[in-house]
């Protein structure tokens, strides 16, 4: 029987936890790095790859094609592209995770043809493929519909053209940046999503022969080549700042001496400035960040903010339900507006039931009361990967023991969430 429930004993509001936690590679840098492969011609060693289980799902998504990959010491895989024959995606493994999409870009610049359902994932709000879809029709692929499957073909290989996006979109710029590296010709690409994964995974390319500029820029311009050569090239995948922002803001509110390391605190700016213009004792590092002497600062006087979401460099919608969380234990009132997922204050009821003082009002707004102490509750819900944690971050603050359900959700995206918390001295356990 799965074991897919949390206990977890709260600290009554004490800052006790200490200690170090070492931030694994990207989630959602490592989903699209190994699609990226998919334009190699020879093999692609990852590193610093995060055992999520949504990497798990992508790549068994990839063997099932006939892909290749290889695990090796525990981080590191090699993979394989010369095998992928089957471009009819499988449908269950494809609608469990949303990062499914990004593997028809490069699939359909090399084979000319891919077909996938509509993807499924965590439940925060209408997520459009409409974007995605416009990009690859410029692209010059053919979209029909077929036994309830999108298939995409094309006639020759895929032309450069020019692709304005109406709304930033991250898979959708990544996606379609994977797809012009092997298309005829130039493609520009305007109003693209600025997030530092994306620079980082051009980066890898062009230093296997693509020609991409402006990655992390509002506007990149692609232009098209042959298939790519690692020569053995190794690609890092770059420290995951949503997971070094997740331990940050718990430590905020549960640590009193707790170093993140292996991140990259500029991706983070927005976060760390709003913690420390609340007072949460941050030291700033190169490549840590470090709370320290947080308990000397009493209970509930923190200063309050308010939080709205924005894409890169703006505040990550990705941190806000943590965020949110620790709003319930400042002074004064707080406003969190979520921009970019309408669907993404669920979580919100969990808090409630823990004691938090927060009135909705709207499906993007919330307003918050605080400092408000938390109690207990048996029946907790992980709503979906980042909420999952802002509960688990708001059991922690209760006086008792609590019970979340729904974990499988955090697995997505934080690898060994308990182990990792017990080691910093959190009373968690895994329970059926």
């Amino acid at each position: 029987m799965s074991k897919d429930k949390f206990l977890i004993r709260g600290l009554a509001g004490a800052k006790k936890l200490k200690g170090e936690i070492i931030i694994n590679g990207a989630k959602n840098a490592a989903l699209k790095a190994i699609p990226a492969c998919i334009l190699f011609e020879d093999d692609v060693t990852l590193d610093s790859v995060p055992y999520t289980e949504d990497v798990k799902k992508l790549c068994h998504l990839l063997t099932l094609a006939g892909a290749t990959i290889e695990n090796g010491i525990p981080g590191k895989i090699k993979i394989s592209s010369k095998g992928l024959k089957n471009t009819d995606l499988d449908v269950e493994t494809a609608k469990s995770m949303r990062a499914s999409l990004v593997v028809t870009g490069p699939i359909l610049a090399r084979y000319g043809r891919v077909t996938f359902p509509a993807p499924g994932g965590c439940v925060i709000g209408a997520r459009p493929t409409d974007l995605l879809f416009m990009g690859l029709e410029k692209l010059g692929a053919k979209i029909t519909v077929e036994n309830g499957q999108y298939v995409f073909t094309s006639a020759g290989p895929l032309v450069g053209a020019e692709i304005f996006f109406p709304v930033q979109t991250v898979t959708g710029t990544e996606t379609l940046m994977m797809a012009a590296v092997l298309a005829r010709g130039k493609t520009i690409m305007k109003n693209c999503a600025m997030e530092p994964e994306i620079k980082h995974l051009a980066g890898f390319l062009n230093s296997c022969g693509a020609k991409i500029e402006g990655a992390g820029t509002p506007t990149i311009e692609i232009t098209g080549g042959p298939l790519l050569h690692s020569d053995g090239k190794i690609y890092h995948i770059v420290p995951d700042r949503v997971e070094a922002g997740s331990y940050l803001i718990l430590g905020a509110l549960c640590a009193d001496d707790l170093k993140i390391s292996n991140c990259i605190p500029e991706h983070l700016e927005s976060t760390v400035n709003l913690l420390q213009s609340s007072g949460v004792p941050i030291i700033v590092g190169k490549d840590f960040l470090h709370i320290k002497g947080n308990a000397k600062i009493p209970y509930g006087k923190f200063k309050n903010f308010n939080v709205k979401t924005h894409e890169y460099p703006g505040f990550p919608t990705d941190l806000q339900a943590q965020m949110a969380t620790f709003l319930t234990q400042t002074e004064g009132q707080s406003i969190v507006f979520e921009t970019i997922y309408e669907g993404r204050l669920k979580y919100v009821e969990e808090l409630i039931k823990l004691g938090a003082d927060i009135t909705t009002m709207s499906g993007r707004e919330i307003l918050i009361k605080g400092p408000t102490p938390f109690h207990a509750v048996e029946e907790l819900f992980a709503h979906d990967i980042r909420a999952g944690f802002a509960t688990v971050i708001a059991a922690l603050l209760s006086d008792g023991d609590s019970i979340l359900q729904g974990v499988h959700y955090i697995d997505r995206g934080y690898e060994k969430l308990e182990e990792r918390l017990r080691s910093i001295g959190a009373d968690i356990q895994r329970v059926i």
